[in-house]
């Protein structure tokens, strides 16, 4: 309850500041107020436009990660086993760490068009950060942990779905979580910027352009509520994981 407050009192705050803000400004064209963007927050999902422009982004953002989930999963995996190839993709995954965002997008809207640019660059970005996550989580698994499943069995496969990849629970979960986070950034930027039909990102450009700002505001309030809804769904998971994992552990008898 106590942690409830707080948060309800954060939110008071900020409502506060934008309030004061308003008042200030008093210009609806620089900074619109509270009333009015959750009046455009409530139409928005009553506009069937809209609805299809969150529902075909968080289409695009699931496809991209999940892609991204496999590629930078399976070479994190194999950097973590493999020396050579780890040393060898390093360069690799430091230059997409490092390069930045909008130089990516222009270099990718040149190349692949307007259509792919959206799915490419939430893809590269994401990416890095699964592959660090999965290659720094096999090689941080406790040696003496590994040694005595390997005297119960010495399979490659069974060994990384029932020993590694359980080990390293919490570095995919975080991972999922900033990956989420970053990619809805990410993706709704490239949308913007290559006005991608039925998305948030074009959405967002015609709001700017018939200046509605207070619909602006709206979206990014969505956008907030989106990446909040992720970690929510991801932590929701590992509780009821961990709930799980308690509920199998064998009882112990009684013994008078």
């Amino acid at each position: 309850m106590k942690k409830t407050s707080l948060v309800l009192l954060s939110v008071f705050m900020i409502f506060c500041v934008w309030m004061i803000g308003y008042v200030i400004v008093s210009s609806p064209m620089l900074l619109p107020s509270p009333v009015d963007v959750v009046k455009s927050l409530a139409g928005l999902f009553t506009k069937s436009r809209s609805l299809a422009s969150m529902g075909m982004t968080l289409l695009r953002l699931v496809i991209a990660m999940a892609i991204a989930l496999l590629l930078g999963g399976g070479l994190g995996i194999l950097g973590g086993f493999k020396t050579k190839f780890s040393i060898f993709f390093q360069p690799i995954v430091s230059i997409l760490r490092t390069v930045p965002v909008i130089s990516i997008i222009v270099i990718l809207l040149i190349l692949f068009g307007f259509g792919l640019t959206p799915y490419l660059i939430t893809f590269l970005m994401i990416f890095p950060l699964i592959y660090q996550a999965f290659h720094d989580g096999i090689r941080n698994i406790d040696s003496e942990l590994i040694d005595v499943y390997k005297l119960e069995d010495n399979r490659k496969l069974t060994g990384l779905r029932y020993c590694y990849l359980p080990l390293m629970k919490n570095e995919i979960e975080t991972v999922l979580l900033q990956a989420a986070g970053l990619g809805i950034k990410v993706l709704v930027m490239a949308e913007y910027l290559s006005q991608t039909r039925t998305s948030i990102g074009n959405a967002l450009y015609l709001a700017k352009i018939n200046l509605s700002y207070d619909e602006v505001f709206a979206w990014t309030i969505i956008l907030i509520l989106l990446a909040i809804g992720f970690e929510a769904i991801i932590n929701r998971f590992k509780s009821l994981k961990q709930k799980q994992e308690l509920f199998n552990l064998p009882k112990k008898s009684n013994t008078d």
